[in-house]
């Protein structure tokens, strides 16, 4: 399908640029009968409360049974996603999505009681029991209850937490009706045309070369959002409260160590990333100094930060043309890698074009069965897209890895890991498009990309990061979060992180209530953290051999078998201490220094 100014309806997309869901089911009776099979396997296991502990063969018969019903589930609840997800207007995928939670949502009170009266079992007797071979499946998983054990409620408030599990995620479902369905953006001027202003059309005006059609969407897009500042501030503050209330009900400190806790994370490298970025900013406001001078203009704003250094090379990359650049950049990782992705990318496992109320942006959806699919809203003349491609194809194939080399009960990875795989693929497709860049002109396009990624990823993630940080601890000290108070906030890191070279706009602050990923608290950091591991795992397996190739392999194939700082050890670096923060920052900094010449 061609770029057009026309968004098209779902229904008008050709089914080649769809995503193929008949991996997952093949009609939707399949998915009904699927739905329908929840609540009797959820009735079976209420059979065994009370009886858990009786003997070894009982937890296992019970863990067997407790694993197919949420694998079912798994694929019912993806399946409908997906659907809602593509066309978040087609009523049908949203009462599909809802009855899918709810049926979720009732299996899981039915059977809080399941890890609770695990954990309750004497310590001694459970690790005796889960040595037998038989329990393979499912020792990984009774280890890390053991490891929640202190955070395990009884099954009363098991129960109460489950139940209103649903109803937690009513601001964040708001907030996306609000950005990706209700709110209109009408259109911009582009040489006489009017063009849609869109969530997917967005970072595209922002790398138009005409400063006008740039102010004038930023200007248009911002203002509808302030519009809604209070109803935006009110839903955000909404979902921090949920934290702080599931936090304290369950006896955290924080909301922060109550976020990292699960994964073993340490909260030292949460704040460890933080004081890192400081440390270092004098490069990231030399770069936007060399920014504003590479631009020519009086002034740098910060609808200009998105444009390369570069004006005179202009991009346009086939959907095809980019998957054959992600096969090349991605040889070092062997043929079995780039044969599978590749071969997903072009048959089923995307849906590839923007279309009218399909959520923004990308992602990567991968389960137990079924491909690992991706949502791209795919633009030709957008270069950074092949990088977004990239990006999923490294989540879906990490997902790949992991379903194929261990049990339902351990394979899904933490999202901490998961941010390693795909922007390890990104830093592999720079290093391609640099080697191959025919012209100095070229060269710095591609080095100005490379650092713009690293700032967005790295240092764009952590002013995320603190800034949820210090949504959520004012509001455990005690003072509550308003619009005025969470611009505030949101505009001194701004001023922090841009530096003295940049001039804001006095509705620029609004960023920081429009970001989907702050409905998941304290889940930004890791595509820092993510960055910095792929950037050192890129250069050791580029400047390796086989053993450092087959290290980076053990960590995809690792899944959920390990804590996600044990399997990155396992594949050649330490993330429990600041030094690949710094490198990473160092790596930023020589491309920074090049630029400075090229300039």
């Amino acid at each position: 399908m061609s770029n057009t100014n026309k968004v098209p309806e779902r229904k008008d997309v050709p089914a080649s640029d769809k995503w193929d869901l008949t991996s997952l089911f093949k009609t939707d009776e399949e998915w009904e009968k699927a739905l329908a099979s929840i609540e009797p396997m959820a009735a079976e296991l209420i059979q065994y409360k009370n009886k858990l502990g009786e003997s070894k063969e009982t937890l296992l018969e019970a863990l067997t049974k407790y694993a197919k019903l949420w694998q079912t589930a798994e694929i019912v609840e993806n399946y409908a996603s997906l659907q809602h997800n593509a066309d978040e207007g087609d009523q049908e995928a949203v009462n599909k999505e809802g009855r899918a939670q709810m049926a979720v949502v009732k299996a899981s009170s039915e059977l809080s009681f399941f890890d609770s009266e695990i954990t309750a079992m004497d310590d001694g007797k459970l690790n005796a029991w889960i040595e037998d071979p038989e329990f393979k499946d499912y020792k990984i998983y009774i280890q890390k209850l053991l490891h929640l054990k202190p955070y395990i409620l009884s099954e009363k408030e098991e129960r109460i937490l489950a139940l209103q599990a649903e109803s937690s995620e009513t601001a964040y479902k708001t907030f996306s009706i609000l950005e990706n369905l209700e709110l209109d953006f009408g259109t911009i001027d582009v040489n006489g045309k009017a063009v849609p202003l869109t969530q997917s059309s967005w970072s595209q005006f922002l790398k138009n070369p005409d400063r006008n059609v740039r102010k004038a969407a930023y200007e248009r897009f911002y203002g509808v959002f302030e519009k809604h500042e209070n109803t935006l501030a009110s839903l955000y503050a909404g979902s921090v409260n949920q934290d702080i209330f599931e936090t304290r009900a369950r006896g955290y400190n924080s909301s922060l160590e109550h976020a990292l806790y699960s994964n073993k994370v340490p909260v030292e490298v949460y704040r460890n990333l933080i004081d890192t970025v400081h440390k270092n900013f004098d490069t990231l406001h030399r770069y936007y100094r060399i920014f504003k001078k590479a631009l020519g203009t009086e002034d740098l704003r910060h609808y200009d930060v998105y444009m390369p250094f570069t004006k005179d090379i202009e991009t346009h990359t086939s959907y095809d043309e980019a998957v054959e650049i992600c096969r090349k950049a991605l040889a070092p990782l062997g043929k079995e890698y780039t044969d599978t992705l590749c071969d997903g990318l072009l048959n089923g496992w995307v849906d590839r074009y923007e279309n009218k109320g399909k959520r923004s942006g990308a992602f990567s959806s991968g389960c137990f069965t079924g491909y690992p699919y991706i949502l791209l809203n795919y633009k030709e003349d957008v270069i950074r897209d092949v990088f977004t491609m990239a990006h999923e194809g490294g989540h879906s194939m990490h997902s790949w890895y992991s379903s194929r080399n261990n049990p339902f009960m351990c394979y899904n990875y933490t999202i901490f890991e998961a941010e390693v795989a795909s922007t390890f693929n990104e830093e592999l497709v720079y290093q391609y498009l640099l080697k191959n860049a025919k012209t100095d002109e070229e060269k710095k396009y591609y080095l100005s990309m490379r650092a713009g990624d690293i700032l967005a990823t790295l240092h764009r993630q952590t002013m995320f990061a603190e800034f949820e940080l210090k949504a959520h601890e004012l509001v455990e000290s005690g003072t509550p979060l308003s619009a005025e108070v969470l611009r505030g906030i949101y505009r001194e890191l701004l001023e922090q992180y841009f530096g003295d070279a940049m001039t804001f706009e006095s509705n620029s602050d609004m960023e920081g209530l429009r970001i989907p990923h702050f409905y998941s608290a304290f889940y930004v950091y890791k595509y820092a953290t993510g960055i910095s591991a792929a950037m050192a795992l890129a250069d050791r397996v580029t400047n390796g051999g086989e053993a450092e190739r087959e290290d980076y392999f053990k960590f995809l194939k690792s899944g959920g078998s390990r804590y996600p700082i044990e399997a990155l050890k396992i594949a050649g670096v330490d993330m429990s201490k600041a030094d690949p923060i710094q490198k990473a920052l160092d790596r930023f900094k020589d491309i920074v220094d090049e630029l400075e010449k090229l300039v």
